[in-house]
């Protein structure tokens, strides 16, 4: 016999231990994901706060903890403005512990105290933030462009994110103390700090269901798309250039949706977007949130991996922004089509809207299109400018009169 045998009771409670400790299964509440790495490296900056932690996932980050002070100084005056008590607050999120941790697609390692702590911190600075964004603020620093900058896209990252109804019940919760019958919903105070997204002026009682901020810019940019069937049918779709060369033009709309593309008479109608140093973040952050609470939905994705096929080098950039359908802020037309190339990037996308499909075959029937290919060329090889395109006319009738000429003398000498 071995003398050192493994002991059965051990072996159960470490089992248990276990299966205690690992997390339920994702349930319809989780709203809030982790980026995976295989994304996640292709731009770690695009999913991490640069100022701000909110929520669990980024707390304590150690380039973050500068900021602990001021959302802390953020909450209580909160609290103080609205004459709240620290308790009804700690009592509420008690309560929603375990539905707040349901939220969250990874296990939280924080015990129920801590995470209860968290929210409630990172709850009042956003509640305070964006109340100080509707009627001023003293603090010079906070408030100053670059950190007010920095803090306006931190709160947009998807892994970055606290649950809307927390803030919405807390604020709720604080207006109901402070007794005046004028202050506006939290939704408001929310349009009203993100409106600079709010490109459709979208309103805000069209709104049904709202899980996070992220979740809300994606709404910004559906601009009420209504639901549309989908096909696993996957559209061929060149670069701009190429199509330049066939002779496809574009030409910008005043549609405020970017996802309204339309194609009629040889001309594709692109909404104005702007690349910028923001972009790619934004378009990243809502990506993300559709590969994983709406897959089936894509609208986002499909619109981010149409410009990933249109622009593939400097000159589609270049194409786009002289035809005022691109606005270029990075300046640099490579580094412009380098960010658009990689929005979609280790991105899965199983099925598309049939509406773009049907563009993208009637693009592709005009592409493919012979004629209009000879046409494109002559017009672009001989005909760029009127000097040029005088020049080959003076040819073409030099060639007619020459051979013109040849055939006279032929003749003369019969």
């Amino acid at each position: 016999m071995i003398s050192k045998m493994m002991n059965t009771d051990d072996v159960v409670k470490d089992v248990k231990g276990m299966l205690e400790r690992a997390r339920p299964p994702i349930t319809k509440e989780c709203c809030i994901y982790r980026v995976p790495l295989v994304i996640r490296q292709l731009n770690q900056e695009a999913y991490t706060p640069k100022v701000v932690s909110i929520g669990p996932y980024h707390h304590n980050s150690p380039h973050l903890l500068n900021m602990e002070r001021h959302k802390v100084m953020y909450f209580k005056s909160f609290l103080r403005r609205t004459n709240t008590s620290m308790e009804s607050w700690i009592h509420y999120i008690a309560c929603k512990e375990p539905q707040i941790r349901h939220c969250y697609s990874d296990a939280l390692q924080f015990t129920p105290n801590k995470l209860v702590e968290i929210i409630c911190v990172d709850s009042g600075f956003i509640l305070q933030l964006f109340w100080t964004s509707k009627y001023g603020t003293d603090d010079m620093y906070l408030s100053t462009p670059w950190f007010g900058n920095a803090i306006f896209y931190d709160l947009l990252l998807l892994e970055n994110q606290l649950p809307f109804f927390v803030l919405h019940d807390l604020f709720s919760l604080s207006i109901g103390n402070f007794g005046n019958n004028d202050i506006p919903p939290f939704i408001l105070f929310t349009f009203r700090y993100f409106q600079s997204l709010n490109k459709s002026n979208l309103s805000p009682n069209l709104i049904t269901t709202c899980h996070h901020f992220t979740d809300l810019l994606r709404t910004f940019h559906l601009c009420e798309r209504k639901q549309t069937t989908r096909t696993n049918q996957w559209p061929h779709i060149p670069s701009v250039t190429k199509l330049s060369e066939a002779g496809i033009k574009f030409a910008s709309t005043e549609s405020k949706c970017l996802l309204n593309l339309s194609f009629s008479r040889r001309v594709l109608k692109i909404p104005k977007f702007r690349v910028s140093d923001g972009t790619e973040e934004l378009f990243r952050n809502m990506v993300v949130l559709e590969q994983f609470h709406y897959p089936g939905e894509g609208y986002i994705t499909e619109y981010a991996l149409v410009l990933q096929y249109l622009v593939n080098t400097g000159k589609d950039v270049d194409i786009l922004v002289r035809d005022g359908i691109m606005e270029n802020l990075l300046g640099d037309s490579d580094a412009a089509a380098e960010r658009t190339k990689r929005l979609c990037r280790n991105i899965v996308l199983s099925n598309f809207s049939s509406d773009y499909v049907s563009l993208w075959k009637e693009l592709d029937a005009s592409y493919k299109s012979r004629r209009l290919k000879l046409k494109s060329t002559l017009r672009r090889d001989y005909c760029k400018g009127p000097w040029q395109t005088a020049a080959t006319i003076a040819a073409i009738l030099l060639l007619c009169l020459a051979f013109v000429q040849t055939l006279c003398s032929i003749w003369q000498t019969k």
